[in-house]
């Protein structure tokens, strides 16, 4: 396991990232905030990375022990081609990492198909999750809208920025935002396979049955929160969360798919508001 201090010091504690040799892959996890405090665990959504969430990170890392993991296949993870991509297995990795870290207990946050790997964590280790939060996390496949065909293929990759723009255009809906370079930089380390494995076992989890289904004989407080204008899932659809005895659904006007980036504030705000109740 390796250990270094990773960027600006965040109030409460030094950011600090790690790579922890797992079993079937390295993770790679960073912490900030006071280390003695709750822990919050963030997991970003496909063709992402822990970079997704840096906005969000300095408000809450004021009163929470915020930990954010490269899923397997993402950032600076390891994208071995030879390892599972099933949501249930990202979600047991979380867990392990958690448990390297010495968290007994945690509210852990995913935006898009990171909601998919929390929801997995939080059936698995229900002693382990506190509690959820779901941001902009598609209930169903039938809440999905249809997207072009990814203009990307595994003889012409990695892509260029114009092609992941067009890849990840759906992503956002506010004006004039522009996706910060490193994003896009992370969305090239990443192989092919993991890129499309990680979304197609994303698709199978959801076939097999629906997330309020799933969430609602857990037993967790959850908060949902969606950019009213996602171009990716109807955005009507954070409704069916409400199956979730004492579900709370937020909806962002302006705000897309992708509200940890094209809001953070106000993303925050939310987050904030639940964990203090």
């Amino acid at each position: 396991m390796t250990v270094h201090e990773d960027g600006p010091r965040v109030l409460g504690g030094p950011t600090e990232s790690r790579t922890l040799r797992l079993d079937d892959g390295d993770l790679h996890v960073r912490q900030d905030g006071p280390r003695d405090a709750p822990a919050l665990l963030l997991i970003h959504g496909s063709a992402s990375s822990l970079r997704s969430w840096d906005a969000l990170v300095p408000p809450l890392a004021e009163t929470y022990h915020v930990i954010r993991i490269d899923l397997l296949g993402h950032g600076r993870s390891g994208k071995p081609d030879d390892r599972s991509y099933a949501t249930e297995d990202q979600a047991r990795r979380a867990g392990e990492a958690l448990d390297r870290l010495g968290i007994e207990r945690a509210t852990v946050a995913g935006h898009s198909s990171g909601g998919v790997v929390a929801t997995a964590l939080a059936e698995q280790r229900s002693g382990l999750v506190d509690a959820l939060v779901l941001i902009n996390t598609g209930p169903s496949l039938e809440a999905f809208i249809p997207q072009e065909p990814l203009p990307l293929s595994p003889d012409r990759w990695p892509p260029d920025d114009e092609q992941i723009r067009r890849f990840g255009g759906t992503g956002f809906s506010r004006p004039g935002f522009e996706v910060p370079q490193v994003l896009l930089d992370e969305v090239r380390l990443m192989t092919f396979h993991s890129l499309t494995t990680t979304m197609r076992e994303t698709t199978e989890y959801l076939r097999r049955r629906a997330l309020p289904d799933r969430l609602a004989g857990l037993g967790k407080p959850l908060l949902v929160v969606f950019g009213a204008d996602d171009r990716r899932w109807r955005s009507s659809s954070a409704a069916d969360y409400r199956a979730v005895p004492g579900a709370r659904v937020e909806l962002l006007p302006g705000i897309g798919h992708t509200p940890i980036l094209e809001d953070p504030p106000g993303t925050a705000a939310l987050l904030l508001d639940f964990l203090e109740r």
